[in-house]
């Protein structure tokens, strides 16, 4: 089957995923930190990391039915890079409080696009094989989001704050180019999407299960890593070099769980046990964050956190569209990535509150007793739901013709 994979430019696509998540997250590891060294506060710097997933739950919506109704992922997917490039040159060349809180909206609305990386990507491969293919899309994603965020911190480090916007800016115009050339596949018996198939995938119940975890994880992963992880690391006494590191090997446990988890996890003790181990890890140590010594002991906590959002995100992304019909699966992308957006805005706006009026460390407290209660909640919600509750099974790895 490698003329199909050349056919479809596989390696390309995961290229130019990875390019994208690197040019969104280069200023990740610092954004909290210059923003309340422009003179914000806590709560301020909550909003502002929080408007990438406001603007995210406006849009996928929207992005999806779009997409299910014209069926042109590549177009969206151009224009999601496209955005990531402006958000950082904007935030390069301005130092407003307000501005950069409008170029953040901008950036979520580039993510939103992701809906779109999604579908094609599963386009690709067969129904059953969903699973592994975004196990694999994660892994890229991941990668992406690792690279940008240790070379951001780096550059931070060497050259100022600046050069983290500047650097994810060139990778994304290099990622921009490389998406021309993929691969746009349209089955063309698949209905457009109408009203009313919008409304039949809004009220499905494997749907709105999962996508009420994810609220729930993204909580956890924005109000941390992605969050005012660093913003405490340096409490610790950690240097912009050191806030890239933090967030780089929180990140790589992800990139390789979700590969593992997607690919082979999933498959051997099912996806719901494995979004529930998912959920165990990811909060447990959450909690230990505030009852950490040293820099060093924060980094092997939050890399044995990246091993349980690796394990998680894939899985509950493909329980999302996995039963659904080709031709709403965009659509289905779009309001689980929607939803979820509402945990990325909720995530850094508490964290920011309860640092402005408690501490940070009770807002750990909070957040990773929120993810081991979820692992009760997820057992007992997709049990309900009948989701990811199949005997696990061995599947092929062929790509479809």
């Amino acid at each position: 089957m490698a003329n199909a994979a050349t056919n479809y430019r596989i390696p390309l696509f995961c290229a130019v995923t990875l390019l994208f998540w690197f040019s969104m997250y280069t200023c990740v590891p610092i954004l909290a930190s210059y923003v309340e060294y422009l003179g914000a506060s806590h709560q301020t710097a909550g909003i502002i990391i929080g408007m990438y997933g406001l603007s995210q739950m406006l849009l996928r919506i929207p992005v999806g039915v779009l997409s299910d109704r014209y069926h042109k992922r590549k177009l969206f997917i151009l224009f999601g890079l496209l955005f990531s490039v402006l958000a950082g040159l904007g935030i390069l060349i301005t130092q407003e409080i307000t501005w950069i809180l409008i170029l953040r909206a901008l950036a979520g609305a580039a993510a939103a696009t992701w809906v779109d990386f999604t579908i094609l990507f599963v386009s690709y491969f067969k129904k059953e094989e969903t699973t592994k293919a975004l196990g694999t899309l994660s892994f890229y994603n991941s990668i992406g989001q690792m690279l940008g965020i240790l070379l951001g911190g780096w550059f931070a480090d060497l050259f100022g704050w600046e050069s983290s916007f500047l650097i994810g800016a060139a990778v994304g115009a290099v990622g921009l180019v490389g998406a021309l050339y993929l691969v746009e596949k349209v089955d063309k018996h698949a209905q457009k999407i109408t009203f009313e198939g919008v409304l039949e995938v809004a009220k499905d119940r494997t749907l709105l299960t999962v996508s009420f975890l994810s609220i729930l994880f993204q909580v956890l992963t924005f109000a941390t890593v992605f969050g005012f992880t660093p913003v405490f690391a340096q409490s610790l006494g950690a240097t912009k070099l050191d806030m890239g590191l933090l967030t780089f090997f929180s990140t790589f446990p992800t990139a390789l769980a979700a590969w593992f988890g997607g690919r082979h996890l999933a498959q051997r003790l099912g996806e719901r046990n494995t979004i529930i181990l998912g959920f165990i890890i990811s909060g447990v140590f959450t909690v230990a964050i505030p009852f950490t010594p040293s820099l060093w002991v924060l980094m092997l906590t939050q890399a044995l956190a990246g091993l349980g959002r690796g394990f998680t995100t894939p899985v509950l992304m493909s329980l999302s569209i996995k039963h659904m019909d080709t031709g709403k699966r965009a659509t289905a992308m779009g309001f689980y990535q929607s939803i979820y957006g509402l945990g990325m805005f909720g995530g850094p706006l508490f964290m920011g509150v309860a640092g402005d009026w408690l501490s940070l460390e009770d807002g750990f407290l909070m957040v990773g007793a929120l993810g081991c209660v979820t692992s009760i909640l997820a057992y007992l919600l997709l049990s309900r739901a009948g989701a990811g509750t199949a005997a696990p099974h061995r599947v092929s790895s062929t790509l479809t013709k």
